[in-house]
């Protein structure tokens, strides 16, 4: 069944033009689908007691528009198909009049956080959410097509505070540290992120970058190029 949840836009979560910014909307959808996990008893504390967490896969988010501080918002998720060892979600973020500011499909993956493995998603676990019918969007693949002729820019190491609850960099920062690569006028109109690893305390992140008239696709990877992640932005 559909989780919502309401709430205003925060100055916290506005970036120097006033609207949320891109991980802000990560935030919130994050945030829907761990409140919605929580609300039906298998959130952060069941996934942990059963060694078991889901890992975030893809995300493909669409922006019709961003809302202004203060603006009032409602995030809604919904789980839509459980499949071997996968789980599929959607979201939307709507305004105080019903429209949609932004939607997104997303994919997931349930791991054995003793191996490491994907593990098969259990029937209880979509007789527990009651899956809904998938939001009706073009969906693109989950695997991003990394491109020849990247260019290296810069590198971090990943600090204490991007770690999460599942001990690696949380699914956002990923998402903010490409995201700085982005050209000052380059305005957005999708969002597409596919995880590969996981990036731990203490890990170099080396970012690649190519630019084309309509897109930024960027790499996160590690000292021997392998990469965490591929994001690639679409403009307007």
């Amino acid at each position: 069944m559909k989780y919502s949840f309401g709430g205003r836009v925060r100055y916290s979560e506005i970036g120097e033009n006033g609207l949320l910014t891109l991980p802000g909307v990560l935030n919130y959808f994050q945030d829907c689908s761990v409140f919605h996990s929580q609300s039906h008893d298998v959130g952060i504390r069941f996934l942990a007691d059963n060694h078991i967490a889901w890992v975030l896969s893809s995300w493909q988010i669409c922006i019709n528009r961003l809302p202004l501080l203060n603006e009032q918002v409602k995030i809604s998720t919904w789980a839509y198909g459980m499949k071997a060892f996968y789980g599929y979600r959607n979201f939307t973020l709507e305004d105080a009049g019903g429209s949609t500011l932004a939607y997104a499909n997303s994919v997931w993956v349930l791991v054995d956080t003793r191996t490491g493995r994907p593990v098969k998603v259990p029937q209880e676990f979509a007789d527990t959410y009651g899956l809904e019918p998938q939001l009706e969007m073009e969906c693109a693949k989950r695997k991003l097509h990394i491109p020849d002729d990247m260019e290296k820019k810069g590198e971090i190491v990943v600090p204490q505070f991007f770690i999460d609850s599942n001990h690696h960099m949380n699914n956002e920062k990923y998402v903010m540290l490409a995201q700085q690569l982005l050209p000052n006028d380059f305005e957005i109109s999708e969002l597409r992120v596919e995880y590969r690893k996981e990036a731990k305390l203490g890990d170099t992140v080396i970012s690649y970058v190519k630019y084309t008239s309509k897109s930024v696709t960027v790499v996160l990877a590690d000292t021997d190029k392998k990469p965490y992640s591929v994001v690639e932005f679409l403009s307007k």
